[in-house]
């Protein structure tokens, strides 16, 4: 039996596989490699039948007609060997020096009773498009260096949440929670880290940059038009996650995994609303309520817990309130994510410079406006790791919202204030 397998779902990934797979096999005869060839259409099944004939006793490769991300995961599962299991895309990697010593201490638990369920480790976002690195790491909310449990976590804060990137299961422990992907689906990822979760009763996080997750591709999922495109698929992702766990059923010791997967599903539903809300169309909207009045049927405590969550925010009614829901996403995705990206640090920072000069211009009397201070704060942290950080066409945008927002809204006022005294 091997220490892990890695499975890696493979769809015209000819120009770039390659780099994946290579970094696996330093994993040497610890690792089972199972290559799925999806349907593809280039040379991703000649490639990847040439690995298996180099590295007959390490790299397996299954053939199958396209099924979809989800189906290539459920192959591997269902063909593991190994005692833990990993899922790495064909576009990204693994560092091959964390990749060690995570094997190292994988090895050193094989004996361990009760079995540890579920390893983690951090992963990075490469960004291709600005050459820049995004770490996401758990420190400060897991343990480090020892075997917990779910009643010893902190809180993960939204940008942290556990992702495919982060675990490495214990194979039994997938199979034993009955998951199955869905086909022809994407964000099945989403599942893969909610619905075996009550399932793990021991962890370990190791703080150290193993996963490397690709950005950059234009047809990659998660790219915003594509995700308008599939909203679909992300309601049948988020049905599925409302029906596999009885959150409210978890036993005590596993309250804060409780409260963890409560966060994570109204963020599912926060999502599937939002983008709904962005398709604009009446078949959209209708398919947006119908998600709603399904959850309410489904688990009452559950849709009360979503409806005092974020997820109501992108779930307003009317004409109106879609609106806002659309300029909250907005405003929250030029600031927070386009604009400029930011670490932990750099937002702890942002936030004290914003607070100091709120705090100065309260002493002193000058008026300001807090957004404009909180997002020039954003802006002078961005820059100081470099000039090229910023996105300066959306600063340059914003800048001129605000010089034409003064006096469009004081014309704006000194009109309605004229109705108003002609009217009454």
């Amino acid at each position: 039996m091997k220490l892990i397998t890695f499975t890696v779902p493979c769809y015209n990934s000819a120009a770039y596989m390659d780099h994946c797979i290579e970094t696996l096999l330093t994993a040497g005869e610890d690792a089972e490699i199972i290559l799925v060839d999806d349907g593809s259409k280039d040379d991703t099944g000649k490639i990847a039948d040439a690995y298996a004939e180099k590295y007959p006793t390490i790299v397996r490769v299954i053939h199958q007609e396209n099924g979809g991300h989800g189906e290539g995961v459920n192959q591997g599962i269902r063909n593991a060997t190994g005692v833990y299991f990993k899922v790495v895309d064909s576009d990204d990697w693994l560092d091959t020096d964390a990749l060690q010593k995570v094997l190292t201490e994988l090895r050193a638990h094989l004996g361990d009773e009760p079995p540890l369920d579920l390893m983690m480790a951090n992963y990075v976002y490469e960004h291709v498009a600005d050459n820049t690195q995004n770490v996401v790491d758990y420190k400060g909310i897991l343990p480090e260096g020892r075997v917990f449990h779910w009643n010893e976590i902190g809180k993960f804060p939204p940008n942290k949440n556990i992702l495919m990137h982060s675990v490495i299961y214990r194979t039994e422990v997938l199979r034993r929670s009955g998951m199955e992907l869905p086909k022809h689906t994407f964000y099945v990822d989403n599942i893969f880290v909610y619905q075996p979760l009550p399932q793990v009763k021991t962890i370990y996080y190791m703080n150290l940059d193993l996963y490397r997750y690709f950005i950059g591709r234009e047809d990659q999922s998660v790219n915003e038009a594509n995700m308008i495109k599939r909203v679909d698929q992300q309601l049948r992702v988020t049905r599925i996650m409302m029906n596999a766990v009885d959150v409210y059923a978890l036993p005590p010791e596993q309250d804060k995994l409780r409260a963890y997967m409560l966060n994570y599903f109204s963020m599912m539903m926060a999502i599937s609303s939002i983008f709904l809300t962005l398709d604009g169309s009446k078949e959209a909207l209708a398919k947006r309520r119908q998600l709603w009045d399904d959850l309410k049927a489904h688990d009452g405590h559950l849709y009360r817990r979503c409806r005092f969550s974020v997820a109501e925010g992108c779930n307003l009614p009317g004409w109106l309130g879609s609106k806002i829901s659309i300029g909250g996403y907005r405003i929250i995705k030029s600031v927070g994510m386009d604009m400029v990206k930011l670490q932990p640090y750099q937002g702890f920072a942002a936030d004290g410079a914003a607070t100091l000069c709120l705090l100065l211009s309260s002493l002193t009397g000058i008026p300001v406006s807090t957004t404009h201070t909180k997002t020039t704060a954003i802006m002078g942290v961005g820059a100081s790791k470099r000039i090229s950080a910023v996105n300066w066409k959306i600063v340059g945008d914003m800048t001129l919202a605000w010089v034409l927002t003064f006096p469009g809204c004081g014309l704006l006022g000194y009109l309605m204030s004229k109705l108003f005294i002609a009217i009454f």
